[in-house]
């Protein structure tokens, strides 16, 4: 018999390089090597935080002004 009397499967955390199950020790990742590409991404820049150019700041003037 199952834990689960609704028949739901527990959902296994992946990890977000290669989708293999995590490993708490990495966690997020399932292993060092992962761990390690995705580090290499971040310097590589391969991911970027998106920020808005300089000058395109709102600073609520404008809506102050309105009300």
């Amino acid at each position: 018999m199952s834990d689960n009397p609704q028949g739901e499967t527990k959902r296994v955390p992946r990890c977000p390089i290669c989708g293999r199950p995590r490993v708490h020790e990495y966690r997020p990742f399932c292993s060092a090597r992962c761990r390690d590409v995705d580090l290499a991404r971040w310097f590589n820049e391969a991911y970027v935080v998106p920020v808005a150019p300089p000058g395109d700041e709102d600073d609520g003037e404008e809506s102050e002004e309105k009300g």
